[in-house]
């Protein structure tokens, strides 16, 4: 014998609830996106400001003295890991939302197929980017600062081989740090293609993040075959600077929307 009100189907208001919790859902996880990659980006400024940098980079004489007086080094590079860390997990939960948004949503353009391996190739090369930044932490805030420290105590017939093992780490940091931003590059573009395909957010946000890696591209191909140089000035520049618009223009939008842009697309 059913019991009283089984008779009738599924309960209105458990049916309501679940309609009605889909979108709520949706913009929480792109204001935890939001969030995360705006923390990622103020964290990794504020650590950078401490960075001792006062010297010409690629002299090396200089910038090694500079280091071996800091006594912050690897707390500074761990603060910019972190912000980095922050960074790319913003990116991974926005496309986690985007991929659960529109997993059952028919992608006629360019099919189903082409759609999952556009967001498993974005989530991959910013897995692989934010490994390669530990490692170059690794080596810059770690590695480097045991090297400069070494070579700045060092007696006079021991300096020439204690600074060429830094040397040798520096350009060792330079390796890793190009072929990070080619990855972190790859990842920006690859996620803007998503945000404008998926069209959950702003479109220009996307295509603000696309720009990003570009920058990021050119960085890291300036430093894989001219090191710190004056040159890379203004990709860096640029690179910030985008990366701050897109991602406060992230915040406020996923913040200010009332439930529309998580549903239908918020074209911009």
């Amino acid at each position: 014998m059913r019991k009283l009100g089984t008779e009738s189907g599924p309960d209105p208001r458990a049916v309501e609830s679940a309609a009605a919790g889909r979108p709520p859902a949706l913009r929480a996880q792109l204001r935890l996106a939001a969030g995360l990659a705006f923390a990622g980006f103020v964290v990794a400024v504020v650590a950078g400001l401490f960075h001792a940098d006062s010297a010409n980079a690629n002299d090396h004489t200089a910038t090694f003295a500079e280091y071996a007086r800091s006594s912050i080094w690897t707390v500074v590079h761990l603060g910019q890991f972190v912000g980095m860390a922050l960074l790319i997990s913003g990116l991974l939960v926005l496309l986690a939302a985007l991929k659960a948004a529109d997993g059952a949503a028919d992608k006629a353009a360019d099919g189903t197929l082409a759609w999952t391996a556009r967001f498993a190739a974005a989530a991959v090369a910013a897995v692989a980017a934010l490994a390669l930044y530990a490692v170059l932490q690794a080596v810059d805030g770690v590695a480097l600062k045991h090297a400069v420290d070494a070579w700045a105590a060092a007696a006079e017939p021991e300096k020439g081989a204690r600074f060429a093992t830094a040397e040798g780490i520096r350009w060792l940091e330079w390796g890793m740090r190009s072929y990070q931003s080619f990855l972190l590059g790859a990842a920006l573009l690859l996620t803007g293609a998503v945000v404008v395909r998926a069209a959950r957010v702003p479109r220009v946000i996307g295509c603000l993040m696309a720009l990003a890696g570009l920058a990021y591209l050119v960085q890291g191909w300036i430093i894989g075959s001219e090191g710190f140089s004056p040159a890379n000035t203004i990709p860096t520049l640029a690179g910030i600077v985008l990366i701050l618009v897109w991602s406060v223009w992230l915040l406020v939008s996923v913040w200010s929307a009332k439930g529309a842009p998580a549903l239908a697309g918020a074209p911009g």
